[in-house]
């Protein structure tokens, strides 16, 4: 696929999660979990313009999902969408005037056709999406010329969340905890049971499994989201991602891997450190 979509994770974690997702005519915010002064100082590490994002999308009410939303929306002009689950999910959200959708709504955004899946997760009516670039062939048909995939916060895959994430370009896929390390880990056992359960986070694991249903030929780029500090690694959920579409590392701290012919790149979302890719 030639790029048509550009991402910026800014920031993703579980201490706060911000991501732009440039389209032909423009960006889309997805949450805004820090504050409004972080998410300008990481959007000019990369390059991003923020100038050009004309919409925001919630995926759900966490706070290191939205905890930045309320400064950041009395700047914007733009329409907010999120479920009415979570629009009423947070009281420092009560404020904000709300774009209502639905978790299978599909919107028109930015020059991109945005398609929103169901998520499961531990709070009202969370959503995952998925961005496409679509155009007319030679011969008149209409095809997929670039797509991105995005899913974070989520127990387990729904069947809705696996059709939508299949064959993207870019696939942005949670791969929060490395079992073992949860196990032995600091968390008491509530909230062990929280992370792992199907209302949780996937772990390293569960989304690797999912890798070998969803990448094709078009995919090129694999981001493991929304790592935990207390019980993985960027190293481990790289390695642990790699092996599943046959990537070796492509540097010596293994943060980074790549197929042997070069066409498809595994890499990591950091808490503070802010990605692009094209």
């Amino acid at each position: 696929m030639t790029p048509h979509i550009h991402l910026y994770v800014l920031s993703s974690g579980s201490k706060g999660n911000a991501t732009v997702v440039e389209g032909p005519t423009g960006s889309i915010l997805v949450d805004c979990g820090i504050s409004r002064k972080a998410l300008h100082a990481r959007a000019d590490e990369v390059g991003c313009d923020l100038a050009r994002v004309q919409a925001i999308l919630v995926t759900h009410e966490h706070w290191d999902h939205t905890s930045g939303l309320p400064v950041v929306a009395r700047h914007f002009d733009g329409p907010i969408f999120a479920t009415a689950g979570t629009a009423s999910g947070r009281k420092s959200l009560s404020d904000i005037e709300f774009s209502l959708v639905d978790h299978d709504s599909t919107l028109n955004l930015c020059g991109m056709r945005v398609q929103a899946f169901p998520t499961s997760h531990d709070v009202n009516d969370p959503m995952g999406f998925r961005f496409e670039v679509r155009g007319t062939t030679d011969y008149g048909s209409d095809e997929v010329l670039d797509a991105l995939g995005w899913a974070t916060d989520t127990g387990y895959l729904t069947d809705a969340a696996l059709d939508a994430l299949y064959g993207c370009r870019v696939l942005g896929l949670e791969a929060n905890h490395d079992p073992r390390m949860l196990a032995t880990g600091p968390y008491p056992w509530h909230l062990k049971r929280r992370v792992g359960g199907e209302t949780g986070h996937l772990s390293n694991e569960q989304a690797a499994e999912a890798l070998p249903h969803l990448v094709t030929h078009d995919t090129e780029t694999i981001v493991a989201l929304h790592l935990s500090q207390e019980n993985n690694r960027p190293s481990i959920a790289v390695r642990t991602l790699a092996q599943a579409v046959g990537a070796t590392e492509a540097n010596s701290t293994f943060t980074e891997a790549r197929t042997a012919d070069g066409l498809l790149t595994v890499c990591a979302g950091a808490q503070d450190k802010p990605l692009m890719v094209w």
